[in-house]
């Protein structure tokens, strides 16, 4: 098999493209990233792993003031893909007078990944993204995620990166559609099943319709972080008094 990953345009016997295969793999290795859709809200939470005391590390970034996008795997493709998405953005505005719809630039992103793994001389993005944001037309919030195969799609709640998996599996548990502060309660939960230290670990920002997006302070996540620890310690208590005849 190892002559048909030479080649990003050629396919294994048995149908795979194993360029793909590989920047899928090296997606599963990047930072864990969680997005949750609320009624009124969208959540995105990030692993942010250690870094230098003095040195900016946001992850969670804008494309446009009502969406914004978080992503899992090599960080200098994401830096591409996101300058790429941008300038789309304001030629739809420049182009169509009106902002672009999340769908829009989600299928602009998934096909400028999908165009990347078809082309000789040229590798696929080594990234998977999450999309969150507001329908300028219908009002409504939205989270789609897109792989490095181009394939994308349309989530409730989702996770991608380092232990996915387990969090895409907390997620079905324990996944209602709230609003608010509860939304932000559930991704940040859900990060907490494999990110170790608590908050001082996580980057989180929530997009409403009226304010945009806005990053919480480590102080904020701290404090939801105690709040998520206390109630998981009542409840164990609860478990474990014993039943009144």
């Amino acid at each position: 098999m190892a002559r048909y990953d030479r080649a990003i345009t050629v396919f294994s016997p048995d149908g795979h493209l194993f360029q793909v295969e590989y920047a899928l793999e090296a997606v599963r290795k990047g930072n864990a990233a969680v997005g949750v859709r609320g009624t009124d809200n969208v959540v995105l939470g990030v692993e942010k792993k250690s870094t230098a005391k003095l040195q900016d590390s946001r992850k969670i970034v804008n494309l446009d003031n009502h969406i914004a996008l978080a992503c899992a795997g090599l960080k200098a493709d994401a830096r591409v893909l996101i300058n790429r998405a941008r300038v789309e953005c304001q030629s739809h505005r420049l182009t169509v007078e009106d902002p672009c719809t999340v769908e829009y630039i989600t299928r602009y992103i998934a096909g400028l990944q999908q165009k990347y793994t078809q082309s000789g001389g040229v590798r696929p993005f080594g990234l998977s993204t999450l999309i969150v944001g507001f329908d300028p037309y219908t009002g409504s919030p939205s989270l789609y995620q897109t792989d490095p195969s181009g394939t994308f799609s349309a989530w409730k709640a989702n996770a991608t990166g380092r232990n996915s998996n387990s969090i895409r599996e907390f997620l079905e548990k324990n996944f209602k559609e709230t609003s608010g502060q509860e939304t932000v309660k559930l991704a940040i939960r859900a990060l907490l099943e494999v990110v170790e230290s608590g908050g001082k670990n996580i980057e989180v920002a929530v997009m409403t319709k009226d304010d945009g997006l806005r990053q919480l302070e480590e102080a904020e996540i701290d404090a939801i972080v105690a709040e998520i620890e206390a109630e998981k310690a009542a409840a164990e208590a609860a478990k474990k008094a014993p039943s009144s005849s």
